[in-house]
């Protein structure tokens, strides 16, 4: 008879741990709360300045809009440090999938993932991350694109990075109006790399805005009086910085992913839910501003910078052509239905694959850009080492 209930207690015991095992969210992983199908749009991003950096070896993290009982609400982006070295945030996005919005979360790992092609801004232009890099166990960050003060923190280097204007502040990835982006082979190698949850202070951070009233979109209509901290939950003082325009926001639900934007002043309510600076958007290669020369090279070596300068042109003269031949192809199709005298349904369908098209084309050229920049960046100069039994410093 005890042995009975021995057996029982056990299998019990197991049922338990499985179904918390099964219930535990997977960071990096879709997180879907239980019986609820968001409709609505997340608002558009707001526009705010990065706060000062606080001290060595904190990484930025982007603002993002949130979903709680209220609807959506606004976690104020903020530096944090890294759970340990030579780890790098990749911010979490919305998604449209299943006819309604999930929200995939953020992770920390050793390569930056997919984040849904969004324009967090402060060096996470949608593909990537070139607001710094680690070196030798510290953080160095790029001054083009962190706000740092280089008096106090002298891990600093100054690399110009080119982003698509363009882009618009449209925060969820696919649906009516979302970003068309999809993962690189290395952005999914990345998201198949082991990961680290965002750590206590990120939670908090979360925490505080979800059960503070002035973060829903529904009171702050996009505009945050509290759009970044220098420290996660520091909400008041010198480190806040508020939001200098608002993100639409949208307030019905529509079956295809979007929603009615909410009208600001001197604004037209009307448009594609979801997408209020679509019309802003590239559709064709013509459309898109020149390409951005690169800062001349100055390495303080006359052969090395003639050698980056040559690079610099090479790809310049390859990413032109591309958008050459992709211009081309375009107008040709286009004739082709003037030809076949199509109907208003088939040349919007073509319209839209022709701007799906242009924006993959600018984000692999972003990337390319990327890339050469980190290639040609200098190095920077070995940290001396500290002497013996030196006690190392806190963090400021």
């Amino acid at each position: 008879m005890r042995s009975n209930t021995v057996i029982r207690l056990f299998a019990l015991s197991l049922l338990i741990a499985l179904a918390m095992v099964i219930s535990a969210p997977s960071y990096g992983q879709v997180r879907v709360g239980v019986g609820v199908a968001i409709t609505i749009a997340p608002p558009e991003l707001p526009v705010y300045d990065q706060p000062v950096c606080p001290g060595d070896d904190y990484l930025w993290t982007p603002g993002y809009w949130a979903w709680g009982d209220d609807g959506y609400f606004w976690v104020p982006g903020t530096w944090v440090l890294a759970p340990e070295p030579g780890l790098f945030w990749t911010p979490g996005y919305w998604a449209w999938q299943d006819a309604g919005f999930t929200w995939i979360d953020g992770y920390w790992g050793p390569e930056i993932g997919f984040y849904g092609g969004v324009d967090y801004g402060f060096g996470y232009f949608g593909v990537g991350f070139v607001g710094g890099r680690w070196n030798g166990g510290h953080f160095f960050y790029n001054t083009a694109v962190s706000n740092v003060n280089v008096t106090i923190i002298h891990n600093t280097y100054n690399t110009v990075v080119e982003h698509n204007t363009t882009v618009s502040r449209v925060s969820f990835n696919g649906g009516n109006g979302g970003i068309t982006a999809r993962p690189s082979a290395a952005e999914e190698a990345a998201g198949r790399e082991h990961h680290t949850a965002p750590v206590a202070a990120q939670t908090r951070q979360v925490e505080q805005a979800r059960s503070n009233p002035q973060f829903r979109a529904s009171e702050n209509h996009g505009k945050p009086a509290v759009a970044a901290t220098a420290k996660p939950g520091e909400f008041s003082g010198g480190g806040v910085v508020a939001a200098r325009e608002a993100g639409r926001v949208n307030t019905a639900p529509a079956g295809n992913g979007g929603g009615r934007p909410e009208a600001h002043p001197g604004e037209n309510p009307g448009g594609n839910a979801g997408n209020a600076e679509r019309t802003n958007s590239a559709v064709h290669p013509k459309d898109l501003p020149p390409l951005e020369h690169q800062a001349a090279p100055n390495t303080g070596n006359p052969k090395t910078d003639e050698k980056y300068a040559k690079q610099q042109q090479k790809l310049e003269d390859q990413q032109n052509k591309d958008r050459q031949k992709l211009q081309a192809q375009q107008e040709k199709q286009d004739q082709k239905l003037e030809k076949q005298n199509a109907d208003a349904a088939k040349k919007q369908a073509q319209e839209q694959q022709h701007q799906k098209q242009t924006e993959q084309m600018v984000q692999r050229h972003q990337q390319q850009t990327q890339q050469m920049q980190q290639r040609q960046a200098p190095r920077p100069a070995p940290r001396p080492a500290a002497p013996p039994h030196s006690a190392p410093q806190p963090h400021q």
